[in-house]
């Protein structure tokens, strides 16, 4: 009897009780440098994360690029279609030149505004742009254009939105009643509706690094624009000029009434100054106001220091000349120079005639005759000069003393005479105030008189407003905006959306997020194509993806494909029992003995798939001991594959798989097989993977693409590894490559052309 006919219980060789093999020492050196290497790359992806991968952001906006160019669409559609539906704006402009000073015609400072001096001031260039908006200009154009009620309705037309909403909701016979009643109580109120219809479309636009400003006014018809916007240039330089004028009149008003009194006051002083003068008999010449004993004696003061300046100068040409030298500029003015010149010569005749005669020779005697008269001759010039310098020195004493006589006598007087006049000076300055205020007041009435009819101004228009130019909608700038913003709004929405997304897509999702290898990519099957026609077909690119599994699968232990293979998931619908069909298939193609294993206990559908129904056997019987594991196994179409079904649901699912029987049933398939598939439950919720997970030598981890949470995804791992499951990989399933926008970049491209040219069938192809 062989082992298949024998009732599956406690097998007693230890050697066939489990189903995983014992790791081996070679095993763990290559485990450890496995978790080394995983360690290493785990490092390097923590570091690439705190970078900004661009082409990251690429590919999710090629994947949702049909999103994004719906809303870029959208957006442009919408911008388009108000454009068309705004009522055009018509802006016309004109060019001011504001100076801080007019035209000087005469100066008159403090009367007209600015006159502090040129150069750049912002306040008084924010003050001109106020006052071009302020209220009072505004209703001074509206009175010069007539602005009425009547016109204002006739301007404030409304654009094709107003009109359709008109036509969708006509007004009714109250409604028009209505409006009629709210017209303006008064012509107050009308002036200042038209004031505010005329600041609602005007704007200031300043001329950089100048004094000119633009006047813009906008309104929907463009004759109007052109006449506003002269009318308010015209009357902002009217109402300046208006101003200027106004304080002109003022300043002459106020002079008027100050000249009058100041008049007054000027008569007044002058007729005090004249009754005191008159009563304490003071006559004042001077024109600083002193009396005619201090000129006087100032004067005698004056002459007292040019004769002491005089007498000192006798003084010390007498005392010179007292001493025998005699001053030059008397010698000068005598004889005496000639006379000692004729002496020298004497002399030197004497002396040259002496070296031949004898003193007492009659011509030695004629000399020395000559030589006495000429020192007597000297001795009376001598006597005359100083008789001279003493005649003036006693002159210019005696003049001293009289002057010093004469002040003295007029000293006493003087002051007497000051004394009085101390109130006298008083009234005279009063006299001399009161007259330069008059005199100043009267010169600045008739400036200010002057310049009130010059009228100066600091305004001037450069260029006139002639033509009205659109300038709403501007359908070039609000396409240019809609596209920018529909580009903004659409990138925002594919990033919010995929922020949101926390689904794995793509096999680097499954390898970053789930740190596990992707040992396979099964692509999403086409609107027309059937999963048992795909599955059939062995030119698919379906049946292509799950053979690469299987040859991925060779590779996952070292030797080889896992002899007992549970495929799992977090959660149902993710394609379990599909790939659990399809690897053991792909097995009987190379000539395995195949047996699959409906192991989800709760919710099995591998046998709608293979079509056997009204099996009443399973591995629920098995596990049970109410059948063998050959009544349990049934044959299918394939060559070299068998199944065993679910059977009966049974209420306690967990305690049969976690029971004896199960280790002892997988342990002797896996002696009569050489391959066994399980296809088992989801993880979550259920206690059923995570045991058939420790019972088998390998897990593989389904993961559909853009379904499968990651959250749900790394909570299904972490149960998987708490039971020590050995988890080879995953497979991501349904994976979509048109609409992920980029591939795996170990992976594969899913594409429609021949690669085994068998007729254009979509097939999978290695890069």
């Amino acid at each position: 009897m062989t082992n298949e006919h024998l009732p599956v219980g406690a097998a007693d060789d230890g050697s066939r009780l489990p189903a995983r093999r014992d790791v081996q020492p070679g095993q763990q050196i290559a485990h450890m440098r496995s978790a080394a290497t995983s360690l290493a790359l785990d490092i390097q992806e923590e570091l690439r994360d705190d970078e900004i991968d661009l082409l990251a952001y690429w590919h999710i906006l090629l994947k949702r690029r049909w999103m994004l160019l719906s809303i870029l669409a959208g957006v442009v559609a919408l911008s388009l279609l108000l454009t068309l539906l705004t009522t055009p704006i018509y802006r016309a402009t004109v060019l001011l030149e504001l100076q801080k000073e007019g035209t000087q015609v005469v100066q008159v400072g403090g009367v007209q505004p600015g006159d502090l001096g040129g150069g750049w001031d912002p306040e008084f260039l924010q003050t001109q742009y106020k006052l071009i908006q302020s209220r009072s200009l505004a209703e001074r154009v509206a009175n010069e254009l007539n602005l009425d009620r009547a016109t204002l309705e006739s301007l404030d037309q409304p654009g094709w939105f107003g009109r359709m909403f008109a036509l969708l909701q006509p007004k009714s016979k109250q409604d028009a009643k209505a409006k009629a009643a709210q017209t303006p109580k008064d012509a107050q109120e009308e002036l200042a509706i038209a004031a505010g219809f005329v600041r609602y479309g005007l704007s200031v636009e300043p001329v950089r690094d100048s004094r000119l400003v633009r006047v813009n006014y906008d309104s929907t018809v463009p004759g109007f624009s052109v006449r506003v916007a002269n009318a308010i240039a015209e009357g902002f330089i009217a109402s300046g000029l208006e101003r200027k004028f106004g304080a002109t009149s003022y300043a002459k008003t106020y002079l008027e009434d100050q000249l009058k009194v100041t008049k007054l006051k000027l008569e007044d002083s002058e007729r005090k100054l004249v009754e005191f003068a008159q009563k304490e008999n003071l006559v004042n010449t001077g024109e600083d106001g002193q009396s005619l004993a201090s000129q006087n004696l100032t004067q005698l003061n004056a002459a007292l220091a040019a004769a002491q300046d005089q007498r000192i100068r006798a003084q010390a040409r007498w005392r010179q000349a007292s001493s025998g030298a005699m001053p030059a500029d008397m010698i000068g003015n005598s004889n005496i120079r000639v006379l000692q010149s004729q002496k020298a010569q004497l002399q030197g005749t004497y002396q040259q005639k002496l070296q031949t005669f004898k003193p007492d020779y009659p011509e030695m005697l004629q000399l020395k005759g000559q030589l006495d008269e000429i020192d007597r001759q000297i001795a009376q010039e001598t006597g005359g000069v100083r008789a001279s310098v003493k005649a003036e020195y006693d002159a210019t004493a005696t003049q001293e003393r009289m002057l010093m006589g004469q002040i003295a006598a007029l000293r006493s007087q003087a002051l007497d005479v000051d004394g009085r006049s101390i109130q006298y000076n008083i009234l005279k300055r009063e006299v001399d105030t009161n007259r330069q205020l008059y005199d100043s007041l009267l010169q600045r009435y008739k400036e200010v008189g002057v310049a009130g009819d010059v009228r100066a101004n600091n305004v001037s228009i450069i260029d006139r407003a002639q033509n009205a130019g659109r300038i709403k909608p501007d359908l070039f700038t609000n396409l240019a905006l809609g596209i920018l913003l529909g580009t903004l709004l659409g990138v925002l929405v594919v990033l919010l959306l995929e922020f949101l997304d926390d689904t794995l897509k793509t096999p680097l999702d499954v390898e970053q997020k789930l740190k596990l290898a992707v040992l396979g990519v099964i692509p999403k099957l086409g609107a027309k194509e059937s999963m048992s026609s795909a599955a059939t077909n062995p030119q698919s690119s379906f049946s292509e993806a799950y053979r690469s599994v299987r040859t991925t699968l060779q590779f996952a232990t070292d030797h080889g494909v896992p002899k007992t293979l549970l495929i799992t998931s977090s959660g149902p619908g993710e394609g379990k029992s599909t790939t659990a069909l399809a690897l053991a298939r792909n097995f009987t193609q190379l000539g395995k003995r195949v047996l699959l294993i409906e192991a989800d206990l709760r919710n099995p559908s591998l046998h709608r798939t293979l079509g056997l129904r009204g099996h009443n056997v399973g591995l629920s019987n098995l596990l049970a001991g109410a059948c063998t594991l050959a009544e349990a196994t049934l044959e299918t179409d394939e060559p070299g594959l068998k199944v065993v079904l679910a059977g009966p649901l049974p209420p306690n699912p967990a305690e049969l798989l976690s029971g004896s029987k199960m280790v002892s049933a997988l342990t002797v398939v896996a002696e009569l097989y050489d391959q066994v598939i399980l296809d088992g439950p989801p993880v979550l919720g259920l206690a059923d993977a995570p045991i058939l997970a420790n019972r088998v030598e390998g897990t593989l981890l389904m993961v559909n693409s853009a379904k499968t949470k990651i959250n749900a995804a790394r909570a299904a791992m972490k149960r998987l590894m708490a039971a020590r499951a050995r988890i080879v990989g995953a497979l991501l399933a349904k994976y979509d490559v048109r609409s992920a926008g980029y591939s795996y970049g170990y992976g594969y491209h899913y594409h429609h052309d021949s690669y085994y040219a068998y007729g254009g069938k979509p097939r999978l192809s290695k890069d």
